[in-house]
């Protein structure tokens, strides 16, 4: 890929996703682009960019927005986070509260929502509540996926034993086992495809709880501003908002208070 076409496609991710990549990604673009140019059957990059320019539909920008995204995630991914969902969700029960709404800003392939519902599903046992659970992502791929919600049996290691048996379901697939979702998590969850760098969003709120980890990283300081100010606003008066451990909201001005590192509440 010659330097011209990388930073014109740079130019175009970030204009339309909010990503921001480095002079030094051009080999990481290069390889994610050449997986899209070979399904395609494009030898030369320069043709692929036009492709994405002329295509009016915009299929072909969803689909390089979707070979770019980074999208690396597991079960219980920096576990203190539902620790603390855990307790404020108890202590909300504890308080009359009964109508519940938390969103995974950065779902992936949906191990972050799935955990928040077992999370919660423990702490209800049976209790009947309004909870709904949004997830959303960039990626269209990684979101059907989501809906899927068939993993591995390496990709589910982290469930505990017990909670694996009751949220997941063993089968089949080419002589290999595989865990699929049970319904009761499923239906708590709702995956949609959403653009972080493009607020206002169209959900009304408000939320108790917000988990954005490991997606700011990639986003330059004007996007996480406007992002920043977004999720407050979404946010419920005590709700909160997680970021990923190397995260922070340091250098951002926001009305968010520190609870402790990677962890804000309105």
């Amino acid at each position: 890929m010659d330097k011209r076409t990388f930073n014109k496609i740079r130019e175009i991710v970030y204009e339309k996703s909010g990503i921001s990549l480095g002079e030094n990604k051009e080999s990481l673009v290069s390889a994610r682009v050449n997986k899209r140019m070979r399904k395609l059957i494009i030898s030369d990059s320069r043709h692929y960019l036009k492709y994405v320019m002329d295509d009016e539909s915009g299929e072909e920008l969803v689909s390089l927005l979707d070979v770019i995204s980074t999208n690396v995630t597991n079960f219980y991914r920096e576990a203190d986070h539902f620790d603390l969902l855990k307790a404020v969700f108890s202590q909300w029960l504890k308080e009359g509260q009964r109508r519940f709404r938390f969103w995974s800003a950065a779902s992936s392939t949906g191990e972050e929502p799935y955990t928040m519902a077992i999370t919660l599903l423990e702490v209800l046992k049976g209790q009947k509540v309004d909870l709904k659970i949004l997830g959303t992502d960039i990626s269209t791929i990684v979101l059907d996926n989501s809906r899927e919600g068939v993993y591995d049996e390496k990709r589910i290691e982290s469930v505990p034993r017990i909670l694996k048996s009751r949220y997941f379901h063993k089968i089949k697939n080419n002589g290999s086992n595989e865990y699929a979702v049970n319904d009761s998590l499923k239906k708590l969850i709702v995956f949609k495809r959403l653009n972080l760098s493009t607020p206002p969003f169209p959900m009304r709120g408000p939320m108790d709880a917000i988990f954005c980890r490991n997606v700011m990283i990639y986003l330059d300081n004007i996007v996480r501003k406007k992002l920043v100010d977004e999720m407050y606003r979404l946010l419920k008066p005590g709700g909160y908002l997680m970021v990923g451990h190397s995260e922070s909201l340091t250098g951002i001005p926001s009305d968010f208070k520190a609870v402790k590192p990677s962890v804000y509440i309105k």
